[in-house]
């Protein structure tokens, strides 16, 4: 029976909104064309009442000089602008009144160009020149003139229109009670529709669901694994939702509390509830998503420690939502700390050994500068009453303490590299070279050295540092030349990739300065490379090469301080290329 009515029903309904469709539908169409011919009168008289607004607004600035009307005269301005480009959306199927509408803009540009452009940049300062002033006057109320004439003829074209479009839309008018109808065939689809959306829905629903279960268990999986719990706080039921986990955490069964603030509070270290309440103040007075840490206290007596992260959210109802994760991070507090403690200890030696390195250099200074003293002294006034023997033993003396004074000075260098406060500073390479030459002067014409260098770059370094380093190279350069050969020192500056230099830097795709010094001296075998830099470490004996050892090593030390890296190729009588690296952009 029932299935007879729902057919019967069908039927009479597709039967009279068929009737009723093709009727429907005229109207509809013949009163949207109505609406739009009122609509294009609407804005033809508001253009028309904007123009009037631009030339009392022009005339009352020009009298008045007050510049309220030079503003609402702008404004008037950029409104017609709008106006004509709803009037040109108004028309557009329309081409006829396009064409017209076209004529009026060319005409509202002659106007400006005639009357506003000419006049309206006139200010206080210059007198206004009557003669063009009153043509300009009469030349715009001409164009307005035409404008108005054009605006009333699009007027009556679009009255033509009005008057045939309303005389359908009276025509198709009685059929209005047909929109019920019309109204009721759309339910009957939309029902139609609805009982097969439905249908889809559920099937939908059930392949989510079982997404739903496996995301809650998976999750529930990663939470055990993980370390972390998750939970919910309706603010306005004051209802707490713990996920399983939780219990865990605090090593009791679950359900074994009530799942409340107040109980998850009692398992917290009372030294730290206030962190909690003070996270929730913050998330609910301010909004924000708060981070606490702090120590929780098991059922078996375990101390952990936690961090907890909160946020905010309202539901579509309105209703607000806490929601967070506590997370177990006792393992990593605990290395954490451990760190900290290493770290302390550390710096704590860091500091005793550059007290000890710096009142062990000093302290060394004091006597050794006696020493030489009375070095002199002897020389100076016992130097006839030695022997031969003696003044050799003497002379041994001098240059030991002279090795001493340079050992220590090295020594302060290389310590002021470590300890010095690193203030970098945007410096010109070249004259920290033209510096470190000028100090090496001497060395450079007692060797009859020569110097080239290609430009070098700008970068933001520690000025001293790499001046300080420039003249160990150079001067390691001047030290190990040949005999008899005097040094021809060159210095090349080059942007690259540490792609192409993996063996010596390890950071991928980044940028640095390659800045090489190479010479013609002695060299040394490769296999040395690394051990130059170390500290106190010689090739040579100190007889043939006088030195302390220290100079590569502070070099190596300035470039790391710049992030940077430092090598050596070399082959024996054939020179030496000291290359490093210092990072474009520190």
């Amino acid at each position: 029976m029932l299935k007879c009515i729902f057919v019967a029903s069908l039927f009479i309904l597709i039967f009279i909104s068929t009737f009723t469709y093709k009727h429907s539908t005229g109207l509809i169409h013949s009163s949207k064309r109505l609406i739009h011919s009122h609509k294009v009168n609407l804005e033809l008289e508001q253009l028309n009442s904007l123009l009037k607004d631009v030339e009392i607004n022009q005339t009352a600035y020009f009298i008045s000089r007050d510049t309220t009307f030079l503003s609402a005269f702008n404004n008037s301005r950029t409104r017609i602008s709008q106006s004509i480009n709803r009037l040109q959306g108004l028309t557009q199927d329309n081409l006829k009144q396009q064409n017209n509408l076209d004529s009026l803009v060319k005409l509202i540009k002659v106007r400006y160009n005639i009357l506003f452009e000419n006049s309206i940049n006139l200010n206080d300062s210059v007198p206004v020149n009557a003669k063009r002033f009153n043509k300009s006057l009469i030349d715009g109320k001409a164009v307005m003139r035409t404008i108005r004439s054009q605006i009333n003829q699009m007027i009556e074209l679009e009255n033509i229109y009005l008057v045939e479009r309303q005389e359908k839309y009276e025509n198709e008018s009685f059929l209005t009670p047909f929109y019920s109808l019309m109204l009721l065939l759309f339910s009957l689809i939309v029902f139609i529709f609805s009982y097969y959306k439905i249908s889809r829905d559920l099937e939908s629903l059930k392949k989510s669901n079982l997404v739903l279960k496996i995301a809650t268990e998976t999750m529930k999986h990663a939470e055990e694994i993980g370390g972390f719990s998750s939970w919910q706080w309706d603010l306005a039921t004051n209802k707490f939702i713990y996920s399983d986990n939780q219990h865990r955490l605090l090593g009791v069964e679950r359900d074994s509390f009530e799942s409340s603030n107040d109980a998850f509070i009692n398992f917290v270290h009372p030294e730290d509830r206030h962190v909690i309440k003070n996270g929730e103040r913050m998330v609910l007075d301010e909004q924000q998503s708060s981070v606490a840490f702090f120590r929780v206290i098991r059922k078996d007596g375990q101390m952990r420690y936690f961090k907890s992260i909160g946020k905010l959210l309202t539901d579509s109802s309105g209703n607000k939502i806490l929601i967070g994760i506590n997370n177990d991070i006792t393992e990593e507090h605990l290395v954490s700390k451990s760190l900290e403690d290493r770290n302390s200890e550390l710096e704590k030696s860091n500091k005793e050994l550059a007290s000890f390195n710096h009142v062990a250099s000093h302290d060394l200074q004091e006597p050794l500068r006696k020493i030489q003293t009375f070095i002199s002294r002897i020389y100076e006034k016992e130097s006839s009453n030695l022997s031969q023997q003696g003044k050799d033993y003497l002379e041994r003396i001098q240059i030991a303490a002279k090795r001493m004074r340079v050992l220590i000075d090295d020594l302060l260098l290389f310590s002021r590299t470590n300890k010095v406060e690193k203030i970098f500073e945007h410096t010109d390479l070249n004259l920290l070279l033209d510096e470190a030459i000028q100090e090496l002067t001497q060395q450079i014409e007692e060797t009859g050295a020569t110097i080239s260098s290609d430009p070098l770059p700008q970068l933001i370094i520690i000025p001293f540092q790499i001046q300080q380093l420039f003249i160990n190279l150079i001067a390691n350069s001047l030290k190990y030349s040949k005999p008899d050969v005097p040094p021809a020192i060159k210095i090349e500056s080059s942007i690259i990739n540490s792609n192409d230099y993996e063996a010596i830097i390890k950071e991928k795709n980044k940028e640095f300065y390659k800045i090489s010094i190479m010479d013609n001296g002695l060299g040394f075998d490769q296999e040395y490379e690394e051990a130059i830099f170390t500290l106190f470490y010689r090739l040579h004996n100190n007889s043939d090469y006088p030195g302390t050892g220290i100079g590569l090593a502070i070099c190596k030390k300035i470039v790391e301080n710049h992030k940077g890296y430092i090598r050596a190729e070399s082959v024996p009588g054939k020179g030496s290329v000291f290359s490093f690296f210092l990072p474009l952009y520190h």
